[in-house]
């Protein structure tokens, strides 16, 4: 600590007070000694008078938070009012009391302080990189149990050329998974090529897989390749396996069974030397069951099988992952530092993550726009993620202004998430039909 005050009696009271709470203590009898001594001292709190001679505790405080914005200070004075005390801490002030002191008060004060400046530690050890070494590999971000399970299967898998296949939640890094395949294999020089066969119109699917000759069709004005031809001597990666049309998945099973492939409208056999790996973020034995994949498809693809777990089935590695996003997005914003701290963390641990990690980092990224110091607080997160509780309720936020297409989006997450993700009683409930339900988690860029 260090106590700045021009009376003699009361640095001395204060001195003693503070030693007895087990604090380290300097004294300055005005402004400017207190910023010689706070040079060689940096204290972790001032507390200061703000009626001194030349410079005064407001000035004192500004001069601090020129180098530190976020520097812990506590002004006090024997002429206190209101404006001095709004004044005070708009001006970033930790604490603004009136003499005689309130000791209690004092000491509650300096014991915040102290949670603070313990939870920038730790946050400042995550932004500074010194994390453990079992936390990341590659590109993955986290410690949990379930993770050293998916590495290690990655980089079992990647010494051979074993079709995989991910599973997992929409958001979980499925992607992500396939390249870190690609990237541990003798395949890592060769191309990585990745496709959604759900967001390809039924019409033009075949060709983009599959390639086609000129005049194939119409507007097929020139030779096209396919992506497995495209993925030659490296990676073909397939997501949404189970949402191709079921007329194509033939061709498809054909194709990896015997490496050789026909484009569309063209005579000739194509040979290639790809890896495949395709990825599902539904049930594959429930795709299977209801009719949208084929089964004997299935089998040739489940050779080995890796599994993502949901975010919230890992809370304790949302901080890493907070912090690893925080690290990307402070870099793009003039290098900034950034941390996170402890209710944020909390918050964070508690939401659900119905999108995942790929929501997680939305949600840091508007963070840091939002946030003006070093600091992410809670009133930096979205309402829902603020008013979410550990548990699952039975109540939704609401505030006015709210927009129905936002009110609709809560009452829809809700219910599921009292589903248990279960999209037809989720529309059961809701009395509304369950494609309403896919397309608008659909919107939402949510897929269960």
């Amino acid at each position: 600590m260090l106590v700045v005050d021009d009376e003699a009696a009361i640095r001395e009271v204060l001195r003693l007070r503070l030693a007895e709470w087990g604090c380290a203590v300097k004294l300055a009898t005005n402004g400017r000694e207190a910023k010689k001594k706070f040079k060689s001292f940096q204290p972790d709190l001032v507390i200061s008078d703000v009626v001194m001679p030349g410079m005064t505790g407001f000035d004192l405080l500004r001069s601090l938070q020129r180098t530190d914005p976020q520097r812990l200070v506590i002004l006090m004075t024997g002429y206190g009012s209101i404006q001095m005390a709004v004044e005070a801490l708009q001006n970033g002030a930790t604490d603004f009391m009136t003499k005689p002191l309130d000791y209690f008060k004092l000491k509650t004060t300096i014991e915040k302080a102290q949670i603070e400046l313990r939870t920038r530690k730790r946050s400042h050890q995550l932004a500074s990189g010194r994390r453990k070494e079992e936390g990341r590999f590659g590109d993955f971000v986290g410690s949990d149990r379930r993770m050293r399970d998916v590495y290690r299967s990655i980089e079992d898998v990647a010494k051979t050329d074993a079709p995989v296949l991910i599973t997992g939640e929409s958001g979980t890094g499925k992607e992500l998974t396939a390249h870190s395949i690609h990237n541990h294999s003798r395949r890592c020089n060769g191309p990585f090529v990745a496709i959604n066969t759900a967001a390809i119109p039924k019409e033009l699917l075949e060709s983009e897989i599959f390639g086609h000759e000129k005049g194939a069709f119409t507007g097929a004005k020139s030779v096209r390749e396919g992506c497995f031809e495209q993925a030659d001597r490296g990676t073909l990666f397939l997501d949404e396996i189970a949402e191709m049309p079921l007329s194509l998945q033939p061709k498809l099973l054909r194709v990896l069974e015997g490496n050789n492939l026909r484009r569309v409208g063209g005579t000739e056999e194509l040979h290639f030397d790809v890896r495949s790996v395709v990825a599902t973020n539904q049930d594959p034995r429930d795709a299977v069951r209801n009719g949208r994949l084929r089964e004997d498809l299935f089998y040739r693809i489940d050779v080995f099988r890796i599994h993502l777990p949901a975010l919230r089935q890992r809370p304790g590695d949302i901080p890493l992952l907070a912090q690893h996003f925080l690290d990307i997005f402070g870099r793009q914003q003039e290098d900034r530092q950034l941390a996170l701290d402890e209710k944020t963390v909390s918050l964070l641990k508690a939401y659900s993550w119905p999108g995942n990690v790929r929501e997680l980092r939305n949600v840091i990224q508007r963070a840091v726009v939002l946030a003006k110091s070093e600091w992410i607080k809670p009133l930096h997160l979205p309402r829902n993620i603020r008013h979410r509780g550990s548990g699952i309720s039975n109540t939704i936020v609401l505030e006015a202004g709210d927009t129905l297409a936002e009110i609709t989006k809560q009452v829809i997450l809700k219910t599921l998430e009292q589903c248990r993700h279960n999209k037809a009683m989720t529309a059961r409930r809701l009395g509304i039909d369950v494609k309403t339900v896919r397309t608008k988690l659909k919107s939402y860029d949510i897929t269960f």
